[in-house]
């Protein structure tokens, strides 16, 4: 999926904290003394993490703090992105690089919040600055600490952009937000990930009518969140639809995002024909196997002798087995532009092969009405498929 980058600058905080600066400080000295060769992974500054600090509240403010403080806003490159890219290689280009735009500094946060057992996901949405309403999308991270949820902008929180420099400032005003505070700057375009009970509207984000309004009907985020969880990969993408569309398709942010869920809802479409046209293919194989051993049993004329029951048997079960494939074939789906050669031959090799069942299948039906005399007469060579 194609991911679009917050561009930073300069804005006025409407985060709030809830802890001060001192009781941050003893966390931050102890993050920022980790070695060298501990810090080139996430699974090393997580172990490091996990030897040093005991509760959830001060692991996640040391993986903030390690985020923000060692990953610069990636300039240069904040207007691509490369969607293919495996998570894991990702991680590993921005610890060596240590530039990033915002999806890699929530990369990183959520990759290291996982590792170190705190629950965490990777919010998307658009944001609002000094009143004004972002034209690019962003990303942000969001933890449960202590059975409740709380955002984290690692983002925002490393520094601000100025006349097209980054500038490095650590701001605790994205750190540990609750999320009836969050939603006053950051709107996540599913409102699964508002974690409020009385989400608000695209509409009422613009309007910046922000406030709890518990005249709306109750939204059960936990039990939603649990019920999304349990759903295959292409359920979460139709399920995540409804609720952004449903939310209000204000700007063309939204819109882009819901043509990016219908995307991966038909590369997955065609992923799994792709798989079910694997299994038929080897599913007609070994029906073609059985039909090459039939046809070699009987260009030995029957030899050794079976009863009759187990020869039909040996034509049948092919027989079936390829019509079956047939029929699958045919109801496969769309395979994508590269496999349809590859669709076309295998319905062309199952029908040529059912042909010559047919024939061997006719062919032992009158073997089988047949004297044992006559029965010797019948046989001829004949070749393998």
């Amino acid at each position: 999926m194609k991911n679009i980058y917050l561009l930073l600058c300069l804005f006025l905080s409407v985060f709030s904290f809830g802890q001060s600066q001192t009781e941050y400080t003893l966390i931050d000295n102890q993050i920022s003394k980790i070695p060298n060769n501990s810090s080139y992974s996430t699974k090393g500054i997580a172990n490091y993490i996990n030897s040093h600090f005991k509760t959830d509240n001060d692991k996640i403010r040391a993986i903030f703090y390690w985020t923000a403080s060692n990953i610069s806003y990636d300039m240069d490159n904040r207007p691509t992105s490369n969607s293919r890219e495996s998570s894991e290689n990702k991680i590993k280009n921005i610890l060596k690089t240590r530039k990033g735009v915002c999806s890699d500094y929530t990369e990183i946060f959520n990759d290291l919040a996982n590792k170190v057992g705190i629950k965490a996901v990777i919010v998307s949405g658009y944001t609002k600055q000094n009143g004004a309403i972002d034209t690019i999308s962003h990303a942000w991270c969001a933890a449960k600490i202590n059975n409740r949820w709380y955002l984290f902008d690692p983002t925002w929180g490393s520094g601000f952009v100025n006349n097209g420099r980054f500038s490095k400032k650590i701001d605790n005003s994205y750190f540990k937000v609750s999320p009836s505070q969050s939603i006053a700057s950051h709107i996540p375009f599913d409102y699964l990930w508002q974690f409020l009970n009385y989400p608000i509207t695209n509409q009422e984000f613009y309007e910046g009518k922000t406030q709890i309004n518990k005249s709306k009907k109750y939204f059960d985020f936990e039990s939603e969140i649990a019920k999304y969880e349990s759903l295959s990969e292409i359920d979460k993408l139709y399920d995540s639809a409804e609720r952004i569309e449903k939310n209000g398709v204000e700007n063309k942010l939204i819109l882009e995002r819901l043509k990016n869920k219908d995307k991966n809802i038909s590369y997955l479409h065609q992923k799994t024909n792709v798989e079910k046209l694997n299994r038929i293919a080897n599913d007609c194989n070994q029906a073609v196997n059985l039909l090459n051993d039939f046809i070699n049993y009987r260009n030995k004329q029957f030899s050794p002798t079976l009863p009759d029951n187990e020869i039909i048997s040996m034509i049948e079960t092919p027989k079936q087995k390829l019509v079956k494939c047939q029929n699958a074939l045919y109801n496969v789906g769309y395979v994508g532009n590269e496999n349809s050669s590859s669709l076309a031959s295998l319905k062309k090799s199952v029908n040529n092969a059912l042909a010559q069942t047919e024939e061997h299948f006719i062919f032992v039906q009158n073997y089988l009405n047949k004297s044992n005399m006559d029965r010797r007469g019948m046989f001829t060579k004949t070749t393998w498929y």
